[in-house]
């Protein structure tokens, strides 16, 4: 082992038992999943509470046979970036069906959410330029932002008049400003105050960049968290996901013809990646078929959600996204480790996804779950947490 490998393998190794000692390692482990809700692990059969597979549309059956058939005609893979080779068909489709149900002039389908938000925010400020993004927002739009190398101002969680604050104080010295915020964080499964928050920006010219990869296909009649509002919060650039209620992989970005003309030059993720494979296009747009179609299975995950929240006297939620804080990681991963034993997979989410003091479980609700899953749940859950029993 040469010296230089030797120095590396040490900083990994006290790095690791750094995180060790705080319970903040990662380990990945192998799961079966043999449905929307049950999957397999370690030769046992779990219910999935934890998933962002909010309509069970990754395992629908015309979902799967839309990308089967896809793949047969188009192939596995795109073969190049879009912009080479690999703009095919399907992509194009995706993204005027996007726009069209996002009510946006135009969109662009990127490799995933988290390439969005490394490309929308480069691409759009530089030096020059100030952003204001929530304290709570998604890890990839902090990234996007660090990325662009504008002044970032980070505005506590959902605080209008921080958020205001700091406008009037450093707007004025920057040439461009944008404003970053998730539609539903994804943690806390709040909504931002979108029609302020937009108003702020025409106030202070500054555009609003909403990741809304929570909000579609279960908010807002499906359309996601701009349309939960009357009348509706549409920001001039509305990102998402397709990996979440759509079922597929990639992610996109809806916004004017003219804004998405210039990302398709400029946003470094999309020109320098392959384009997406054909059949995570075509299972996204079977699941915006079943998602514009069906207001029973967009209803659900909410219903769900507020089921289980009346059984264990929590507030009532307004997305299918459920935190219960314990605080520590070690009684986080505690209590994932007592669901498991009752039959139930629930992840314990621990800093630094979460701010040091909040760790939880973050439970999560699908259309494809039952009532008496959700039942049970909230049964094991209140007996490890020793809450006594609610009058049903």
């Amino acid at each position: 082992m040469t010296s230089a490998t030797a120095s590396l393998e040490r900083f990994a190794a006290d790095k690791l038992g750094q995180l060790d000692r705080k319970s903040l390692r990662r380990k990945p482990v192998e799961t079966r999943h043999r449905d929307a809700v049950h999957v397999e692990r370690d030769g046992r059969e779990l219910i999935n509470a934890c998933s962002n597979d909010y309509l069970g549309l990754a395992h629908h059956p015309e979902v799967i046979e839309a990308a089967r058939e896809a793949a047969a005609e188009w192939g596995a893979g795109a073969g190049a970036s879009r912009l080479v080779t690999g703009g095919h068909p399907l992509l194009f489709e995706l993204e005027r069906r996007l726009a069209g149900f996002k009510g946006t002039e135009d969109c662009i389908v990127f490799g995933s959410g988290s390439l969005a938000n490394l490309a929308i925010t480069p691409a759009l400020v530089g030096p020059d330029d100030l952003i204001l993004i929530d304290a709570l927002a998604h890890a990839c739009l902090h990234a996007g932002a660090r990325l662009s190398a504008a002044r970032v101002e980070v505005f506590r969680h959902n605080d209008l008049a921080h958020l205001r604050t700091l406008l009037a104080a450093h707007r004025a010295e920057a040439r461009h400003a944008m404003i970053l915020t998730d539609g539903v964080f994804s943690m806390d499964g709040d909504f931002a105050p979108l029609p302020e928050i937009l108003a702020l920006g025409e106030q202070y010219d500054a555009w609003t960049l909403v990741d809304d990869a929570h909000g579609i296909g279960i908010v807002g009649d499906g359309r996601g968290s701009a349309h939960a509002f009357a009348p509706p919060a549409a920001a001039p650039l509305q990102m998402g996901t397709l990996s979440k209620a759509l079922g597929s992989y990639g992610g996109y970005l809806c916004a004017s013809q003219r804004v998405c003309e210039l990302l398709r030059t400029r946003a470094r993720p999309l020109v320098f990646t392959t384009a997406l494979p054909p059949a995570s296009a075509a299972a996204a747009l079977k699941a915006l078929d079943l998602i514009e179609t069906d207001a029973e299975l967009r209803n659900r995950p909410l219903a769900l959600a507020r089921r289980f929240c009346s059984r264990m006297r929590l507030p009532e939620p307004v997305s299918p996204i459920v935190p219960v804080i314990l605080g520590s990681a070690d009684l986080a991963l505690a209590a994932s480790a007592a669901l498991e034993e009752t039959g139930f997979l629930v992840t314990a989410i621990r800093p630094p996804t979460v701010p040091e003091g909040t760790a939880r479980l973050r439970i999560t609700f699908s259309a494809a779950h039952s009532e008496s899953d959700i039942d049970r749940l909230a049964k094991a859950l209140k007996s490890i947490l020793k809450q006594p029993e609610a009058a049903e």
